[in-house]
């Protein structure tokens, strides 16, 4: 077969992978349906550019995406690689092999494998450093925890776990060299959050930077109205 495709190891099926998105999942409408219930209706995708194939993992499984046995959030594809969606597994093939030199060879090495969550986080954090805004600093903690909608606790225990994986050693400005390497690496492409409002920029938001941020007051919830809900904890 002329081209990159996908083997499902079980039944042998060979899909041939095209020049744009191809959605993985349970769902009848995947474009590749794999029937094993460990599988999401919509599970992964894999998207070609040129001869190269990436797989995403679209985080709306339990059981995650893995390639070769390690879980991924987001992976650059070789010829040869096994992908596992939960319990289903394919192997992709057609891939051109490239040579590449011993300093693009280091920097592929040196990004580490990233659960779906750690990609989170660095995407929030990376998010006002790539905005168009010049000298944006990189988010906080608490920052993050808005934007995910976790506690603080939970970020910090995630950017000490990200700081030994991206090898990054205490000092000043550590959220800002993590962020630079993340970049530099091309390892997320932050984007707005799906289905909340973009913030106001800083000069309405009557916020100085490194001041506390004085939040609107929360009116007290009327009577028959629920609670609102606490900050979850980014592990569970």
């Amino acid at each position: 077969m002329d081209g990159p495709y996908m083997r499902i190891e079980d039944t042998g099926v060979v899909i041939p992978l095209r020049e744009e998105v191809t959605t993985i999942g349970r769902g009848n409408a995947a474009d590749v349906h794999l029937s094993d219930p460990s599988v999401s209706r919509l599970h992964a995708e894999i998207v070609r550019r040129g001869p190269y194939l990436y797989v995403s993992d679209l985080g709306l499984s339990r059981n995650g995406t893995r390639v070769n046995g390690r879980l991924v959030a987001r992976r650059l594809l070789e010829d040869g690689d096994v992908l596992s969606f939960g319990a289903a597994r394919c192997r992709v093939g057609g891939v051109p092999r490239e040579d590449f030199t011993a300093e693009v060879e280091l920097r592929r090495s040196s990004a580490p494998e990233l659960t779906r969550r750690e990609l989170d986080v660095l995407t929030s954090l990376c998010r006002p450093a790539l905005s168009d805004e010049a000298f944006v600093a990189p988010a906080t903690a608490r920052e993050i925890a808005g934007d995910l909608v976790v506690t603080e606790a939970a970020v910090k225990q995630h950017l000490l776990r990200l700081y030994q994986k991206f090898r990054i050693p205490e000092g000043a400005n550590r959220r800002v060299r993590l962020a630079n390497e993340v970049v530099a690496l091309g390892l997320v492409r932050p984007l707005p959050p799906t289905g909340r409002p973009e913030p106001p920029p800083p000069a309405l938001s009557g916020r100085v930077r490194g001041s506390p941020a004085a939040g609107p007051a929360v009116p007290a919830p009327r009577p028959g109205t629920a609670e609102p809900r606490a900050p979850r904890d980014l592990d569970r």
